[in-house]
């Protein structure tokens, strides 16, 4: 089944965004995008920080892009169920531009992206619904849902839905350590769908691997992080849990990403407190993504987990982490003077 025919929420039917202003209230800063309208084109007529853009139910066919300069923007769900709002769009890695200049690539296939410091999303979901199978002379598979490289960037109660790469949490620059906080989002893909280098934590979050067609294990992994040597602290997951559409064991945990233009990246992923289902291979949780990469010189470890997936039968497989040392992977620790749930 095709994934869009899966979004149409609580407005039904699939709008086409074109380039209607949106309605702006009276003495506040504050946009409103209403079936018809184009999101992106209320982000354009915001003119300095701390605006907010109300978004309307509905499903938005769009790529969305929020400069460095739109700092402080929120952007919402009218309601506080993300379903009834959606934004979505097809690009991939591999799809061909349409000036004829090449492909998007990873990065460029995002339905949403922002560079905006101290951005807010919620109660709404970004979806990239481009599909594998509808495009077999495409190699470059990875499809982005979301693409955020600014720092103090909250997402809470979002929907983020794609297949490879959904969630891209990146820095603006290699010496950068930009933080992103998850509260409350629903997160689904196949390969390497929670990847990048940034200092990410996601608390009490869903983690959904998806089932595929395919004929060989692992199907995909949940986390790729490439953090920075230099930075302490890459991704954490803590109090969430990871559920799977697909077969027991057919996923693994996470596999370390090092950039080639990044080759010195250090990975870094502590899952704790997390209840991981039997989708995820408990023997084996963790594989190389390149051989001269081994995940077990990566900074991959665990912390009370719980759940079939989280069976601790090979000690070596599975790094945990000692009382003393989780103490320092905290929320509080990786944001640092940052309180986004002040």
């Amino acid at each position: 089944m095709r994934r869009r025919t899966l979004l149409t929420g609580f407005a039904g039917g699939l709008v086409a965004a074109g380039a209607t202003p949106a309605f702006a209230s009276a003495g506040r800063r504050t946009l409103h995008v209403r079936p018809g309208d184009s999101v992106q084109a209320a982000v354009d007529a915001v003119d300095g920080p701390g605006w907010t853009v109300v978004v309307h139910p509905g499903t938005y066919r769009e790529v969305v892009s929020i400069p460095a300069r739109k700092a402080g923007l929120t952007l919402r769900g009218a309601t506080r169920d993300p379903r009834d709002v959606v934004i979505v769009y097809d690009n991939a890695n591999g799809t061909p531009k349409p000036d004829g200049s090449g492909t998007y690539g990873t990065a460029g296939s995002a339905t949403f992206t922002s560079a905006a410091p101290g951005l807010t999303v919620r109660d709404l979901t970004l979806a990239n619904d481009w599909l594998r199978a509808d495009h077999p002379g495409i190699t470059g598979t990875q499809a982005v849902a979301s693409y955020t490289y600014g720092d103090r960037t909250r997402f809470e109660n979002v929907r983020l839905l794609a297949h490879q790469d959904t969630v891209f949490v990146e820095t603006g620059a290699l010496g950068t350590f930009d933080r992103q906080y998850f509260r409350h989002c629903y997160i689904e893909g196949d390969v390497d769908f929670v990847f990048g280098r940034a200092t990410a934590v996601f608390e009490q979050c869903h983690f959904r691997t998806l089932a595929r067609d395919v004929d060989f294990t692992p199907k995909g992994m949940v986390f790729a992080p490439s953090t920075a040597r230099a930075n302490p602290y890459g991704i954490l997951a803590v109090r969430c849990r990871i559920t799977s559409g697909a077969e027991d064991a057919a996923y693994k945990l996470a596999r370390p990403w090092v950039p080639s233009y990044e080759i010195t990246a250090w990975p870094s992923l502590v899952v704790r407190e997390t209840r991981i289902g039997p989708g995820i291979d408990a023997v084996t949780p963790y594989t190389d993504m390149r051989a001269n990469h081994p995940w077990q010189t990566m900074r991959f470890a665990e912390y009370r987990n719980t759940g079939p997936g989280a069976v601790v039968s090979v000690p070596e497989n599975r790094p945990q982490l000692g009382a003393s040392q989780a103490a320092s992977h905290t929320r509080d620790n990786y944001l640092g003077d940052w309180r986004p749930c002040a």
